[in-house]
């Protein structure tokens, strides 16, 4: 496969797999816009600040994610045209890194992260620290469900990366 389409073709896939976080984003937006109208209980109170923190965090990640993918796909076709080996080094250099920090924060630290919001779901029994906490494990899943396909995406990407062999 042509190196320069299969690069494009991943930052595509990027581009179109961070949108879920834009969606994902809306949709604690909106539930934090209906506790705020509807919620009559502490609890359903407790979850308008942690829900509208999760649905800005997403959002910032997802239009951040979007916007450094897309422009890529531009960058990805001068700096192949420009020197394809120096590309496809800087390219494997990229993607390893990536792979490194997913192992380290998406398949370590979140998981620790959700298991301390459990605990303190089940060691404080207060309205605002419950709330805090399943809103937290609930935007931890979702990171963990869209970065988990995009771990997969960049670990079948710099596999193939290896396999391109392009001379100085």
């Amino acid at each position: 496969m042509d190196l320069l389409k299969l690069a494009i073709e991943w930052a595509k896939a990027e581009v179109f797999s961070t949108r879920f976080f834009i969606f994902f984003a809306i949709g604690f937006l909106i539930a934090s816009a209906g506790f705020w109208q509807l919620g009559k209980t502490d609890l359903a109170k407790a979850y308008i600040i942690p829900t509208l923190v999760a649905g800005l965090m997403l959002m910032t990640i997802g239009i951040g994610l979007f916007y450094t993918n897309k422009s890529r796909i531009t960058q990805f076709e001068t700096a192949y045209n420009e020197n394809a080996y120096a590309f496809v080094e800087s390219e494997t250099t990229r993607a390893e890194a990536t792979l490194k920090e997913y192992k380290t924060i998406v398949f370590k630290v979140i998981p620790i992260i959700i298991i301390v919001a459990a605990l303190l779901i089940i060691f404080i029994n207060t309205p605002t620290w419950r709330a805090i906490s399943i809103t937290t494990i609930a935007m931890l899943i979702v990171i963990l469900l869209v970065d988990g396909t995009a771990y997969a995406r960049i670990d079948a990407y710099n596999k193939e990366l290896k396999l391109v062999d392009i001379k100085k």
